[in-house]
């Protein structure tokens, strides 16, 4: 097993030198499986693999999971990768995880621990002084943002960028820049690298939404919402701009959009005219019969709310049984020719 152990650290080592981060992936995990998963070495090498990957949540857990193992089972030893100390080395693939992940301040502080460790090594003090420039990048940038200097503060970000191409962070703050200038392709542009980096990046999602619909690409943009609206079922602000790109998009289709209309909340239905004009409104419409002394529509009313936030575009009614007769109910149960007849005394349809 040490034999099996030594000869995949070998290739993942030799792998990580030429830059092959599958290969430098698939050897260090190889080795852990044969036995070495106490090995601060091997994943530490696992998550700047898994960096380099793009996939920057699994280089986080991994990291986090290292510090989560028994101390005593770890010896910070004298041994070297490349001519850096292990222990230094361990702190500097977590700068970089921190610095992609936006924490900056954090970051600096790993940089600065790996160097206090191996203060003579030619590499940590070069990571060192990149770390503490694009920190520093991203604070001016972030600072002339806020006094509304987008375009100084897109050139922060620019110059955070010299140092670290790969900052999905900085991509989607130069995108926000980007967008307050009305230069929507650059958004769009910067919006596209830091999901290249950082697929699962919500916020340079939304930014690159928004962009779309300034420029009127529609299809875009309802994409990006769609799976925003996964993401965020809750956020109203995304169901109303998904909405308005879908009915943007079927304009631009020639669709019929008059039967489109955004909701939100439920509406309360107290007499059955109120209840004819409702349905006969554009659009779908839920119906949901409330009685007070049933204990079943009690349990399902916070259900529905949260159904109708879900689904602005649909119209959602609730009748109270008592405030409309049963002879009322039952004639518009059979005025609803292309629909489900309802029940009144279950108060279901």
């Amino acid at each position: 097993k040490l034999q099996d152990v030594e000869m995949h650290l070998g290739r993942s080592t030799d792998a990580r030198k030429i830059g092959d981060w599958k290969s430098a992936l698939r050897e260090a995990d190889a080795a852990i499986a044969a036995g070495a998963d106490s090995s601060q070495l091997l994943r530490a090498l696992r998550s700047e693999a898994l960096l380099r990957l793009h996939k920057l949540e699994e280089a986080d857990s991994t990291l986090t999971s290292l510090l989560k193992l028994d101390k005593s089972l770890l010896s910070w030893t004298a041994a070297k990768l490349s001519g850096m100390l292990v222990e230094s080395y361990v702190h500097i693939v977590r700068a970089q995880v921190d610095m992609a992940l936006g924490r900056f301040d954090a970051a600096v502080a790993a940089a600065e621990n790996a160097r206090l460790i191996d203060p003579g090594n030619a590499e940590v003090g070069m990571i060192l002084n990149n770390v503490r420039l694009v920190a520093r990048a991203r604070a001016q940038g972030n600072e002339l943002f806020k006094a509304a200097k987008f375009s100084d503060a897109s050139i922060a970000y620019g110059e955070g960028l010299k140092y670290d191409p790969s900052n999905p962070v900085l991509h989607c703050n130069r995108a926000a820049c980007w967008w307050k200038l009305d230069r929507w392709e650059k958004a769009v542009d910067d919006c596209n690298e830091a999901l290249r980096i950082q697929p699962t990046y919500t916020k340079a999602l939304l930014r690159r939404a928004m962009s779309y619909s300034k420029l009127e690409r529609w299809a875009d943009c309802v994409r990006d919402y769609e799976v925003l609206r996964k993401e965020l079922p809750a956020d109203t602000e995304v169901a109303e701009a998904l909405f308005h790109a879908q009915v943007a998009l079927k304009t631009t289709r020639g669709e019929d959009v008059s039967n489109m209309k955004f909701g939100g909340e439920v509406e309360m239905v107290t007499s059955v005219e109120q209840l004819y004009a409702a349905t006969r409104s554009p659009g779908v419409s839920v119906v949901y019969f409330m009685s007070s002394v049933n204990q079943q529509c009690i349990q399902i009313t916070p259900a529905v709310d949260s159904l109708c936030s879900e689904c602005p575009s649909m119209n959602f009614l609730k009748v109270k049984l008592l405030d409309i007769s049963l002879n009322e109910l039952q004639h518009f149960c059979k005025s609803l020719t292309d629909r489900p007849h309802c029940n009144p005394s279950t108060g279901k349809c």
